[in-house]
């Protein structure tokens, strides 16, 4: 409050003061009545001195502007302090207020330490320099019309005081109220402000305490309700304004019932079992449930449930705590959404990836349905079936290559049902449909017991067991061509629906299927035709007197599946026998060719009777003069009768090669290393010579290429090693085909990453 420092000012401080003078604000009860005397011990004497003093304190004012104040409030029958606006201190405080600081407080003192020397904090022990505290608002000119602190320093009253003295203070609750006295009017008036405390204490301190403890109730906006579990079926007895605006029921449609009348068709009966249990129980619980309001809406509500007890340990009151979190749930709703949104999006990429990758590992378009079929189930289906056309165009020749299904013991019946695995009420297949070019067919309810299948009994009594709920079919398309159908099914009664994302997928997944396998069967052709011509490239072994020869040529299960390897046996003019084992650096249809002329190049220089330095020479020339980009690596070897007609002699050039491997009569295997040269198209300048070995009649000589010994996965010293041994350990080595067979036994033809050649030739007499 402000006024001037005249009768009008006066007039006003007065009435202000009568106004708080007159009774607390708060001493009214919850319904209006004013308390009694009895009610605030020591607060009416106070009262009825305060109304004695303030006329007092006008005629003070009015004579002196304030400069007798202190006098009459002095024996003012409460604690009462003056305030100098202009300096925020504390330069007055009478008999009563010098006790609330122990009278240790030297005034002036800041408004902020005069309350920590008098102990004041809020009701929660904040001390009021932390808070919004009366005293600052005051100080600062704003009137305060009666607010609660508490007294929490007993120590204040010094160590002479009582223990009784001690715990009387302690805890001790003042209510304060202040207002501006006046406002000066020249500058050397000051402008105050008055403070007064009354003690509030035993019934009355509690009083007050519970009437600002059930105005919170009722002017919150949270919803609270007391049932009482005494009486039949657990009723409200008391709700709270918040409670109807909440609900939209009035007090009399709600006052007596219980509070199931909330519930509706979607709320959560666990929810509500829950909550019953722990009121069974007696035990605090909070829950989320779905309620509805009196105009059917629905809304999301938290209720907070907590027995009271009384002194005895019974409940005597459930109270109830409702909150509308409709806002917060609907949120938490949508982040679940996207979430589960998101996971099911990555779920579906991982899926695609991975069936992408596991169909292009296959190069036969039969593995890469089955590793679709394998992916799928149970990703995205309980069975799964992939049907491939053998001839594009014509859908009577579609056959099943792939099935698969979650429980193994029903794959055979998804095979065997054929066309029925979709059927239709109408008799139409969508299988069939699809393979002529039709489009994608989405079946959300297949048929419990199709029409078409009523005669059939053995097939209706395999569809029964399958128990299809719902099917998607889909073509498998490459370069603008039908190659086949998938079909993916779900089962009774846990399969789900598929919708139209589900459809949507399984054409994405269709499409690279469609895609792998027209690869795998271009691949196919590819190889077929490469692998043809590299074996119209390789000679026809000859008989030759005294020799008997066997050869092996595989080609590789990875990459092109077609190479430069060769071999070759030639019978010369002079009655020499000429061998050749070579490889054309490449695995693709060029190696192919460049090993086609290089062989024919190496048979006609072999043809004019040179030694095996000169023929891997001339080679080499003519690769250097064509510009032949391709190199290669070769052994070339010229076996000849010994002069003393007893055994052979075999004299050999190596550019590069594996060397060859001797096996003599006694089973010792020697490595024909001697004089090893770059290989032919690596440079010009290069020195080779010709080895020579004398072999004996039973012996056998093995030439092969570096497919056999290496790869990847393979140590070439621990393969030639094992090649060596393989060799040795044979005792019986007149069928040389035999002897290859067990070689490639003992390495492991199957999965070679490159083509290999082996050659066996055992020398008779």
């Amino acid at each position: 409050m402000t006024g001037r420092a005249n009768g009008d000012g006066v007039e006003v401080a007065t009435s202000r003061a009568e106004e708080y003078a007159v009774a607390p604000p708060g001493a009214e009860g919850v319904d209006g009545a004013r308390g009694d005397g009895a009610e605030w011990p020591g607060v009416d004497q106070a009262v009825s001195g305060m109304a004695d003093e303030a006329a007092r304190v006008r005629d003070s004012l009015a004579v002196d502007g304030g400069g007798d104040l202190p006098q009459v409030l002095h024996t003012a029958p409460a604690a009462v302090a003056l305030i100098d606006l202009d300096a925020g201190t504390v330069t007055y405080a009478n008999g009563s207020a010098t006790d609330l600081t122990g009278g240790r407080a030297q005034l002036p003192l800041d408004i902020d330490a005069w309350s920590e020397a008098a102990g004041l904090t809020d009701l929660s022990g904040r001390p009021m320099r932390d808070t919004a505290s009366p005293l600052s608002r005051v100080a600062q000119g704003i009137p305060v019309s009666g607010e609660p602190v508490a007294v929490a320093d007993a120590a204040r009253k010094g160590s002479e005081a009582t223990e009784e003295e001690r715990e009387e203070a302690e805890g001790r609750l003042l209510w304060v109220t202040g207002f501006p006295l006046s406002e000066a009017d020249d500058d050397e008036r000051r402008r105050l402000a008055l403070v007064v405390f009354l003690q509030l204490s035993g019934a009355g301190a509690q009083r007050h305490l519970e009437m600002m403890r059930d105005r919170a109730v009722v002017a919150t906006e949270l919803s609270f309700t007391i049932s009482d579990p005494a009486r039949d079926q657990n009723p409200l007895v008391w709700v709270n304004p918040a409670f109807t605006r909440l609900t939209g029921y009035d007090l009399d449609e709600v006052l007596g019932r219980n509070c199931r009348f909330l519930q509706g068709p979607n709320t959560d009966p666990t929810s509500i079992s829950r909550i019953r249990s722990a009121l069974a129980d007696e035990r605090p619980i909070t829950e989320v449930l779905l309620n509805y309001r009196r105009d059917g809406t629905a809304f999301w509500n938290q209720v907070s449930i907590s027995p009271v007890f009384d002194g005895s340990g019974n409940v005597v009151n459930f109270v109830g705590v409702q909150a509308d979190v409709t806002e917060r749930v609907m949120v938490e709703n949508e982040r679940r959404a996207a979430l589960a949104a998101a996971e099911e999006t990555r779920e579906q990429l991982r899926l695609l990836t991975d069936s992408t990758a596991a169909m292009t590992a296959s190069l036969d378009a039969g593995g890469a349905a089955r590793a679709l079929a394998r992916i799928v189930v149970p990703a995205l289906a309980d069975y799964c079936c992939v049907d491939l056309l053998d001839e594009v165009g014509l859908p009577t020749s579609a056959h099943r290559v792939a099935v698969n299904h979650r429980d193994d013991s029903k794959t055979e019946t998804v095979g065997m049902l054929g066309r029925w695995i979709t059927p239709t009420d109408d008799g139409d297949d969508p299988v069939d449909r699809v393979l002529a070019g039709g489009a994608p067919s989405l079946l959300p309810e297949l048929p419990v017991r199709p029409d078409g299948l009523r005669e059939e009994s053995d097939l209706m009594a395999r569809y029964e067991q399958l128990r299809p709920r719902s099917a998607i079919v889909v073509p498998l398309r490459a370069r603008g061509q039908v190659l086949g159908a998938l079909t993916l099914g779900t089962e009774l009664p846990y399969g789900r629906r598929y919708s139209q994302r589900d459809l949507y997928l399984a054409s994405d997944l269709a499409a690279r299927a469609g895609l792998a396998v027209d690869n795998a069967r271009l691949y196919a052709r590819e190889h077929g035709a490469a692998e043809t011509l590299q074996r119209s490239l390789l000679p026809a072994v000859p008989e030759v007197p005294g020799l008997t020869v066997a050869s092996r040529y595989l080609a590789a299960t990875d990459g092109a599946q077609v190479g430069g390897d060769w071999y070759d046996l030639l019978p010369l003019p002079d009655g020499a026998v000429g061998v050749a084992v070579g490889d054309v650096v490449g695995h693709d249809l060029r190696a192919a060719a460049a090993m086609g002329e290089l062989r024919g190049v190496l048979r006609s220089y072999a043809w004019e009777g040179l030694g095996p330095e000169a023929v891997i020479d001339r080679c080499n020339d003519l690769v250097h003069g064509l510009g032949m980009s391709a190199m290669a690596t070769a052994v070339f070897g010229r076996l000849e009768r010994a002069a003393d007609d007893d055994g052979w002699v075999l004299g050999y050039c190596n550019a590069g090669h594996p060397p060859p491997l001797l096996r003599r009569g006694d089973g010792t295997v020697e490595l024909l290393t001697g004089n090893l040269s770059p290989l032919i198209g690596a440079t010009r300048e290069a020195s080779r010579d010709c080895s020579e070995v004398r072999c004996r009649p039973g012996d056998v000589l093995v030439l092969h290429t570096d497919g056999l010994i290496e790869g990847p996965k393979f140590d070439t010293d621990e393969r030639t090693d094992l090649l060596v041994r393989t060799v040795a350990a044979e005792s019986d080595v007149e069928d040389v085909g035999a002897l290859c067979d067990k070689v490639l036994e003992v390495l492991g033809a199957d999965g070679l990453r490159d083509d290999a050649v082996l050659l066996a030739i055992r020398l008779g007499r």
